[in-house]
């Protein structure tokens, strides 16, 4: 198949479209082709091309005024003050050609990485003002603001009534919302927020509270045959602490007065009755003690003390036939010193005792002296103590006292003057305020001077230990030896050990339940007689405030001996209320 006519003339029209431009160059162009020199201009990187601006055909000669577009522009000098170039006017940037990126540390404020490593200006804060935390660094956890997973999918909980109750308005200075106030000091936790606060006597914190009980005792004579009688107690206290950056002086007085509402009989069996016919007992316990500070590591100490009892129901001190119990009174005082060289403690003092007993009243009006029952006691005691380490600190004591009674024979004719003493080993130690105490065993004996009596002699202990099981609960255990007098014919003495164990459980801050449980042994040494004793105790403290308690009382005491006739049992329920201050 042949093109067609309109075919061919296109082809020669598009051909000399094409021809004709280029026979009109070639007419032209009469200069001769010459080839382009290599020169180190055509490697040189600057803005212009392969040419510096310098040696381009086309710059301005020096007498014609340039375009600012010619001119390259200059960087900015990281040195200089920008707060001069903000003084300066701004230049138009019209023409101008444009200038990316940032000079080194043009951001850096206050905080942040600096590349020149200037100082940075710390901030001022205003008077009262708390400190800004720090940022957290690298490796510090991302603060999450999802909500706990406890919390997703339930609905938001309103706030307690307390936190939107109406209440009553508070001065600013008090609620720290004034501004530029500094920050109020955080009060210390208070471990017994129902305890009493006390006041203030010039440099004296005095304490002191009444406690008023009454309810049923079964048995307050301790009789082998029970009988019952109401009973009311009044006990006050007081306590004087001495708030001094030197010395001290404390004194602690505690007492008790127990009242029974009906009397005991008095014949039992057709024979006197062991028990008085008033049963109402005084108790009696204080203490004065005192502390000069001589230098740092000697120390000048001193103590009064008395106590004010009467003998235990179910004694075998008591007379028969008395109308009311005879009071004693032990008293006396210990003057001595504490010197302390580094580790090594030594303490020692001289004692002075006396116990006077009044006369008895009988039944039948007569009265009976108690003269030969009196004694001084004049002896020494001395405490030799190492500080092993912290919390730990083993003591050796020894002491010595002499007995000498107002009358050399007592009633049944025997000559109680006496010598004795005793040495124990222990140690007082603390680990980390969970277990707390001192305990100590050793060895006691005491000779008299009728050769009818026995030496009186056996083995001690003495503790007092503090376990705090945890933040509610506190387990206490005590023991005690002593070596008390006696009126029993035959008998050098009596030597009492006595073992306690409490535990006081917080079920709130304002309610407090204590269990107690105590056992002790009389051993009357020389007269074949050995009593236990056993005493079961709950007590459950109601605590209004600080200034009223409500307590209630539960007790159970027992007494076994190998003597016919002599042992009991009684049971006590208290109801009553503390007050203090």
């Amino acid at each position: 198949m042949g093109s067609s006519p309109c075919t061919g003339r296109s082809k020669r029209a598009q051909f000399l479209r094409a021809a004709l431009p280029c026979l009109a160059l070639t007419t032209l162009g009469n200069a001769p082709a010459a080839a382009q020199s290599l020169t180190p201009d055509l490697f040189n990187p600057n803005r212009g091309g392969f040419a510096s601006p310098e040696t381009l055909p086309t710059r301005r000669t020096a007498g014609v005024p340039q375009a600012p577009s010619d001119a390259l522009p200059a960087l900015p000098d990281p040195s200089a003050d920008p707060r001069k170039a903000r003084e300066r006017p701004a230049a138009s940037r019209i023409g101008q050609v444009p200038t990316y990126g940032l000079p080194a540390a043009a951001g850096a404020s206050g905080s942040g990485y600096d590349s020149l490593n200037r100082k940075r200006q710390q901030s001022k804060l205003y008077p009262g003002q708390p400190k800004p935390k720090r940022a957290a660094g690298p490796g510090s956890p991302v603060p999450s603001t999802a909500p706990p997973p406890s919390t997703l999918g339930l609905p938001k909980i309103a706030p307690p009534p307390s936190a939107s109750a109406n209440k009553s308005p508070v001065p600013a200075a008090m609620a720290g919302t004034v501004p530029g106030q500094p920050l109020r000091r955080r009060l210390k936790a208070d471990d017994d927020p129902f305890g009493a606060v006390g006041d203030y006597a010039g440099s004296f914190l005095i304490k002191g509270g009444l406690e008023l009980s009454t309810g049923y005792d079964t048995n307050p004579a301790r009789l082998n045959k029970p009988v019952g009688s109401p009973v009311y107690v009044v006990a006050p206290d007081l306590l004087v602490v001495s708030d001094w950056e030197r010395h001290a002086l404390v004194a602690d007085l505690r007492g008790s007065f127990s009242g029974y509402t009906n009397n005991m009989p008095v014949t039992i069996n057709g024979s006197a009755s062991p028990s008085p016919v008033e049963i109402n007992r005084p108790d009696f316990t204080g203490h004065v003690d005192g502390r000069l500070d001589v230098t740092r590591d000697l120390k000048l100490t001193s103590q009064l003390r008395l106590r004010l009892a009467t003998d235990n129901p179910g004694s075998p001190n008591v007379q028969t036939g008395l109308q009311k119990y005879p009071v004693y009174a032990a008293y006396g005082t210990t003057v001595g010193f504490d010197q302390t060289f580094n580790r090594f403690q030594v303490a020692a003092g001289a004692t002075v005792d006396r116990t006077a007993y009044t006369d008895s009243k009988l039944t039948d009006g007569a009265t009976s002296s108690n003269d030969d029952r009196n004694f001084n006691q004049y002896g020494g005691v001395g405490r030799f103590s190492y500080d092993l380490k912290p919390g730990l600190k083993p003591f050796v004591e020894i002491q010595g006292d002499t007995r000498v009674h107002d009358q050399a024979a007592d009633r049944n004719g025997y000559f109680r003057d006496s010598n004795g003493g005793y040495a124990k080993v222990g140690s007082s130690f603390e680990f980390s305020r969970i277990l707390t105490g001192e305990i100590s065993v050793g060895y006691s004996a005491r000779n008299y001077t009728d050769p009818r009596l026995s030496q009186l002699a056996g083995f001690l202990t003495s503790g007092s230990l503090i376990w705090n099981a945890s933040g509610l609960t506190t387990v206490k255990f005590f023991t005690d030896t002593q070596i008390a007098e006696t009126t029993v014919a035959g008998s050098s003495g009596v030597l009492v050990r006595t073992y306690s164990a409490e535990v006081d459980h917080d079920f709130r801050r304002w309610l407090t339940a204590i269990g107690k449980f105590t056992y002790g042994t009389l051993d009357y040494q020389g007269q074949n007689r050995n009593d236990k004793t056993y005493s079961f105790e709950s007590n459950l403290i109601y605590k209004l405030n600080r200034n009223i308690w409500v307590k209630g009382t539960l007790r159970h005491d027992i007494l076994e001996s190998n003597q016919p006739g002599s042992s009991s049992q009684g049971t006590v329920v208290m109801v009553g209320v503390r007050l203090q201050n």
